[in-house]
């Protein structure tokens, strides 16, 4: 497994990283711990979680499958999603920086966090609150960078400007929706990273299974498959444009010799901005293939104009 630089920091993460999303949820805490020790044995060392996911046993169960192991990887978790019903229960205000940082340590078992991320933009407290509270965090080594998720490219920028001006800690990296099929990162958050030294990291790299070749047009969804448990996303995501892109792409990959699941890695890993693709798996085998699928393959220049030329 390829190493990558995570943005402007010294953090170097596994080209595959195993999104813990399923933690707590779908996956017990036996399954967590064979996904868990599949990864390390594939040469994955980045764990991405949240204290939200899993109705907040994700971090739970990861940290307790990675034991004595912690120290051999780079964990990344995040807050401001709602844990709760009070205001003062979400969003990047001080208090709530403090009081979700205190939980998500206890729950993971650890005594700091690699990258500590803001889940979602936070309209009511200005960015410079949560930027100076982030920023006592790393001076008091609970946590070593600090990321965002979900933030526009404006949003980006604002943050960078405060930080430069005000001597707090930069954001290091993007975590947002980006796929072959959800490309709309690519008109400013893309940019943004690109200027202002950021990775990125690409969640539902797969749009939600519909890369990894196993649904089909005019039938419904394997059973147990997240799109057939989310009738939104299969709506969403089941339609005859995707299902046309699909066709063109998987083409392409098999003239190549390559499936579209291959195709889907390949296609963001041939993107310097990228540090890291996120995927879930909540199963050994699925890690396996996810890891197996983003080997040997990155695309020519040629090959990304012809891409986007299918897409």
């Amino acid at each position: 497994m390829q190493l990558r630089r995570v943005g402007n920091s010294d953090l170097l993460v596994s080209e595959v990283g195993l999104g813990c999303n399923n933690f707590g949820g779908r996956v017990d805490a036996a399954d967590t711990q064979r996904v868990v020790d599949a990864a390390l044995d594939c040469g994955i060392n980045f764990f991405d979680t949240a204290d939200v996911y899993g109705e907040r046993r994700s971090e739970v169960f990861l940290g307790e499958a990675l034991g004595a192991r912690r120290q051999d990887v780079v964990i990344a978790t995040k807050f401001g999603s709602p844990m709760g019903k009070g205001r003062q229960d979400r969003g990047g205000s001080r208090h709530h920086v403090r009081r979700a940082v205190e939980a998500s340590l206890e729950r993971l078992g650890t005594d700091y966090i690699d990258l500590y991320q803001m889940h979602l933009p936070d309209v009511d407290t200005p960015i410079d609150e949560t930027l100076s509270a982030l920023d006592d965090l790393v001076r008091e080594g609970k946590v070593r960078y600090i990321g965002h998720s979900n933030f526009a490219g404006w949003q980006i920028a604002d943050a960078h400007w405060v930080a430069a001006t005000t001597g707090s800690t930069s954001f290091v990296t993007a975590q947002n929706h980006y796929s072959l099929i959800e490309r709309a990162v690519r008109h400013e958050v893309l940019p943004a990273c690109e200027r202002f030294r950021l990775g990125m990291l690409p969640y539902f790299p797969l749009a939600s299974g519909l890369l990894t070749g196993k649904y089909r047009r005019d039938e419904p969804p394997p059973q147990g498959s997240r799109m057939a448990r989310a009738e939104r996303i299969q709506k969403r995501s089941m339609t005859e444009r995707n299902f046309d892109v699909l066709d063109r792409l998987s083409a392409f990959a098999e003239e190549r010799g390559h499936t579209i699941l291959d195709l889907a890695f390949a296609w963001l890993l041939s993107q310097p901005v990228i540090s890291s693709v996120i995927a879930g798996a909540t199963t050994a085998d699925q890690v396996a293939g996810n890891v197996q699928a983003a080997k040997d393959w990155r695309l020519t220049p040629a090959d990304m104009s012809d891409v986007k030329e299918l897409l």
